[in-house]
């Protein structure tokens, strides 16, 4: 009876050692913990103009799926490899064997004080694998990629919109041309 409550405890501290202990175990994805990793802007204008400067901005990029209705647009896997070793090597990171990302974007309609609005929001899917054995590992994005396109998207908008302001000006002098 004493040998069976000593392994018992034994057991039980064991257990409790592997299970609280300083270990690098299993980690448990968080709901919500993707978000921080989502980058997105506010446009003040309408969503066909958002849409097609977001498609603009991305055409350097194929495409996987490209739903207008949805708002969603998700490019390829686009292999970086050569990037990542180039900048992480300055990090002093060892080099990595295979990265590669791929682009999720969505927009959302939205009205902003009897405005119209669009909500553009990238999210960056970068894995890396640094040895055959590993397999495919998810990091953190850097940030710089979504935040030039965004700036991109930003930029190709106000094009779009001073354009059409032209156009309406345009018409406009032309209209009151052929009324006198």
């Amino acid at each position: 009876m004493k040998i069976m409550a000593q392994v018992f405890y034994f057991l039980v501290l064991f257990f409790s050692l592997n299970f609280f202990g300083c270990s690098n175990g299993p980690i448990f994805h968080q709901p919500g913990s993707e978000l921080d990793h989502i980058y997105s802007k506010i446009f003040l204008t309408d969503y066909n103009t958002a849409w097609q400067a977001t498609l603009d901005a991305l055409k350097r990029y194929d495409k996987t799926t490209q739903n207008r209705q949805g708002g969603i647009i998700q490019t390829v896997w686009i292999d970086n490899t050569a990037e990542k070793n180039f900048i992480d090597i300055f990090g002093g990171d060892a080099v990595y064997l295979k990265a590669k990302f791929r682009l999720n974007v969505s927009l959302a309609p939205m009205n902003l004080k009897g405005r119209s609005t669009v909500k553009v929001s990238i999210l960056r899917d970068q894995l890396i694998q640094r040895d055959p054995l590993e397999g495919w590992k998810q990091v953190r994005s850097d940030a710089i990629l979504e935040n030039s396109t965004l700036y991109r998207v930003s930029r190709i908008i106000q094009i779009k919109l001073k354009l059409k302001q032209m156009e309406e000006q345009k018409m406009q002098e032309v209209m009151e041309k052929g009324v006198n």
